[in-house]
Parts: C-alpha cells; structure tokens; sequence
C-alpha cells in the first residue's frame, strides 16, 4: 500500500440515502452513510452483498438517475465547503460533465463497460474527446499515451484491437486507462479484481497504488475482499444493510474491530496461514487420469500444429473420500482437465479411469449411466439452471431423467433444498428470486439429486461475499461427510483451497507444476510458479 493521501478533502458524502420502490414495498438500500476523502487516499468500502456498497459507488456519479431510484443528500465534489458541487443538485447535463472529468469510476466486468465492436483506443478517445473538446489526432495520441501509462506493452499497436483481443486483466488496465484520460480528482473502482487470479489481481492493485503516488487521484475501492483492503486502502468504511457501522484507518479497524460485524466478517475470511483442522485418511484412487491432453483448433487453421493445447499431458489421481484442490491463473487448464474428468469435453489423448473402469471414448450411450456418479457445480448457478423452470423442478429433473416418478422426483427435490439450507416452500418460485448465495445451494442439490461418488466444483464460491463463500464452503464439507463424497475443487483463490482441500494440484499453462499434500505445499512449495502464486495474494495485516 502506498503512503496515507495528505491532500485536501476532495469528496465529501452528507446522509446519503438510496431508496427503490414505493408504498410497502420501498427497499433503503443506503441509509444516511457519510465520510469524507482526501486527495491521494484511498478508502476501501466492503460489506456483504446487499450492505449498499455498489449502489453507494453508483450515486457518486449520479447513475441511478433514470432508475426510479430516489436519491437524497449531498454529494460534494471538492469538498463540504463554498468550492464543493453537490452532484445530487446538477441537472443531467452538468453530471455528465462531471463525469470522467472530476470523477470516473471502473467496473468488475469491463466487457459489460467496453463496446465490443469499437477498438480500444476509438473508445478512450472518444471518452477524452467529449470532455476535452479535442480533435481527433489528439484524442488518438491520448488514448495511446494512457494505455502506455497503464503497462499496456505496444500500446500503439494493441490501441487498434477489439475488447475480445484483450485478456481479462488487459481489459481492466483498459477500462482505468479510459478513467484516467481525462485526469479526474476521484477513481471510483468498484470490484476491479474480483473475476482475475491473484498474480493478475496484484498486478492492478500494484497500477492503482502507482497512479495515486504520482497524480494524487483519490481512490474508493469497493471490494469484498478484505485482503485487498489491508494491502491498498488507508482507511476502510464497513457497510451492512445499508448503513455504515463502522470506519477508520484500515488496520486499526482489521486488527481490532469495535463492531461484532466487522468481526463476524473478519472470521469469515479464509486465510494462508490457516492449516486444515480436518484430515481424511487417503483411500485408493477413484479417478486416474494419465498423461491426459485436449487440443483446440485455432479458428480458421487445419493443421495440428497450430491447434492450442489447454491440458498438455497431466496424469494424477483423485483418491476416495478427499478433497483435491486444483489451482492454477486463468487459462491454465484448470476448468478444460476437470470436463474432462466428468465427461462433457473428450480428451485429444490420454486415459481417465474411474472407479477401476475406463471411461476414455466411451460413446454417450455407455457413458451416460456412469455420469449420475461424476457430477458438477459450476461458478455461475444461473448458467446451469433453467430459468423458466422453477427451483424445484431444476432440482427434480436430473432424477426425472432417470426415471423416478414425479411425485417422488419432487419430494427428493423439497428434500435436498432442506438439506442445502433453502426452504422448501419455495420449491415453486424462481431462480432469480434468490440471492448468489441460495442459487448456488440450488446447483449444490441439483448435483446432489442423483447421490453420486464425485463432485467437481468449479470456482463455486468465487462470485460470493466472504460470509456467503463461508456458509457455501461448510455446506460443502457437511455434505462430503453425509454422502461419502469424493470432491475436485477449483479455484483461483489459494486461501480457500488451503481450507477445503486435501491435496493440491497446480496447472500452468496446461501442464501439472506440483501435486502435494496441502500442508506440505503451502508451507514448502518445490515449485517457482506456486511460490508466485502465494506471494501474490493480498493477506489481512
């Protein structure tokens, strides 16, 4: 974390409140929240998904204007003093003016906040151009100049791609080059790290920490990470139902927090140092795969040569009853090797046995009765469930499939809600009528409903606040103990395969760099790569 800003107050938040909705139905989403920031600080805005922390960032920039939204006290940019602009008294057409000028923000998802037919540059110019009134030259050479600031390497030249050219931590460093062209006094980055891997992730909060020591821009992080709040803010406001329990200098606050939420947060979040309270004994394996592969042809290429190799030769083993970790940054193979194991994607070449039978090129008909026992949860519940169909009927259909009557599918299903923590009287409602949390409990039954022998979870917890990912996680362990499962987990948070798991498996580009005991490679990592990977993840101080 860089130094504490010095600098005159440059925003200053008065009894902010933030309602949806009207007569009976009106939802308080921020309720009466008020600080300050100074110039060159940052201050780190956490909470539990639904404490009002995004819908916070948002009226910063006047953006629930439109909504329906009833947005009241002030919002001063420069202060609460005669040279302070309250945002909330501008017209439409002064906050646009404000916005990326004095105030710009970055979202979590910069392909939700980046055109996908414009080219990078085109888009930053054209942000730089409505505020500065440039020409079209200068506002090019500006675009490139910022992509250049923000370690974009031939910034030139990658000025000229599409967002889809752009990995996702590119994309990031595109969307606060776009945010600084126009030099605003305040950054307002809401999740910026959230969907990348721990090196990616250090290397954006690393960029952020260098803008604010040389310009003096204020920042606001709004994060659910409190790792990266002890390594990049100064101080820290904690959110819950809207309102602000609690703020001061962030380490105060992380090392002895007054508030019991603040704490119960803190209790929540997994840590390096905290070794497995339980240890399985190991069985015999369940699942073998050896020296498997999977290539993917390059679009418009035919020879072999050119196809891509996501798993490059990996041969391990899954062992009955544990947890296996797999960890690895985005594109090591991680998700390609665990399809695999499960049967929706075919190796190129390579042997999976599972449970002393080999399942390698079986064909659907002969591989379909084996996949009741290899069954999946997925990072996003809404993808895997049917949105027309209602919680309970997505959790009855795997076992309709199989042919158990409806009657008895439906009372499996209100069943294996009850076990997961949902209640079964809203066996009838949908799937959006939940919160992340209880979606992913749905994905948990529904893998569940056909009791198989192993469960790969694919980055489960990922998209959760800390308390959430905490309740997922202990369903999990409960469950593994109830049905006798064998559990494959994916992640790109070390912290939390450092709390599930039994062994670890780390992927680099499609290649097995280290299998060990959990303990073993968290303590004494043989390999470089898991060394990088562990130094990169931002710890509470």
């Amino acid at each position: 974390m860089t130094g504490e800003g010095s600098g005159g107050v440059v925003l200053s938040v008065r009894d902010l409140t933030v309602e949806f909705g009207s007569g009976d139905g009106v939802l308080r989403a921020v309720d009466g929240v008020s600080f300050d920031l100074a110039a060159g600080s940052a201050l780190g805005v956490v909470g539990e998904s639904g404490s009002g922390k995004s819908t916070t960032a948002l009226a910063l920039l006047g953006l629930h204007r439109r909504t329906g939204a009833r947005v009241t006290g002030r919002i001063l940019l420069g202060g609460d003093g005669p040279e302070g602009v309250d945002v909330n008294a501008l017209d439409d057409e002064a906050v646009r003016g404000v916005r990326g000028r004095r105030i710009a923000m970055i979202f979590q998802d910069p392909m939700s906040a980046l055109d996908p037919y414009y080219r990078i540059g085109d888009q930053i110019a054209e942000v730089y151009r409505a505020h500065s009134g440039a020409g079209r030259k200068a506002a090019w050479a500006r675009a490139v100049e910022v992509l250049d600031r923000v370690g974009i390497p031939d910034a030139a030249r990658r000025a000229r791609a599409r967002p889809h050219e752009f990995s996702g931590g590119m994309r990031q460093r595109a969307l606060i080059a776009m945010a600084l062209a126009c030099e605003p006094e305040i950054l307002v980055a809401d999740e910026p790290t959230s969907a990348l891997d721990v090196t990616v992730q250090a290397q954006i909060l690393d960029l952020l920490d260098g803008l604010r020591a040389d310009t003096g821009m204020a920042l606001l992080l709004v994060t659910h990470d409190l790792g990266v709040v002890s390594r990049s803010a100064d101080e820290v406001l904690v959110m819950h139902r809207g309102r602000a329990v609690e703020r001061g200098p962030v380490h105060e606050v992380l090392r002895a927090p007054a508030q019991p939420y603040t704490r119960s947060l803190l209790e929540a979040v997994p840590r390096l140092d905290a070794p497995r309270a339980a240890r399985r004994e190991p069985g015999e394996p369940l699942l073998t795969v050896t020296d498997l592969t999977r290539e993917f042809r390059r679009p418009g290429r035919g020879l072999r040569r050119d196809a891509a190799r996501a798993v490059d030769g990996v041969s391990l083993d899954v062992r009955r009853g544990e947890t296996l970790g797999v960890v690895g940054e985005s594109g090591s193979g991680k998700t390609t090797l665990v399809r695999m194991m499960v049967g929706l994607l075919a190796p190129t070449s390579g042997r999976i046995v599972f449970d002393g039978r080999e399942i390698t090129g079986l064909p659907e008909k002969r591989l379909r009765p084996i996949r009741r026992d290899l069954q999946m949860v997925f990072q996003d519940p809404m993808s895997s469930l049917n949105p027309r169909h209602t919680v309970g009927d997505s959790i009855a259909d795997p076992l309709r499939v199989r042919g158990v009557p409806d009657g008895e599918a439906r009372r499996t299903a209100r069943e294996l809600m009850e076990r997961v923590g949902l209640d079964p009287a809203r066996h009838d409602r949908y799937p959006h009528e939940f919160s992340g949390g209880q979606r992913q409990r749905m994905g948990i039954a529904r893998a569940l409903s056909l009791r198989p022998t192993l469960l790969v979870c694919d980055e489960p917890v990922s998209a959760l606040d800390v308390s959430t990912q905490a309740q997922i996680l202990e369903l999990l362990r409960d469950v593994q103990e109830d049905y006798g499962l064998t559990i494959v987990f994916v992640s790109h948070d070390l912290a939390v395969i450092r709390q599930v798991s039994d062994r670890v498996a780390v992927l680099r580009g499609g290649e097995l760099v280290e299998l060990a005991d959990v303990d073993e490679l968290y303590e004494s990592p043989r390999h470089e790569y898991t060394r990088t990977l562990l130094a990169a993840v931002p710890v509470l101080a």
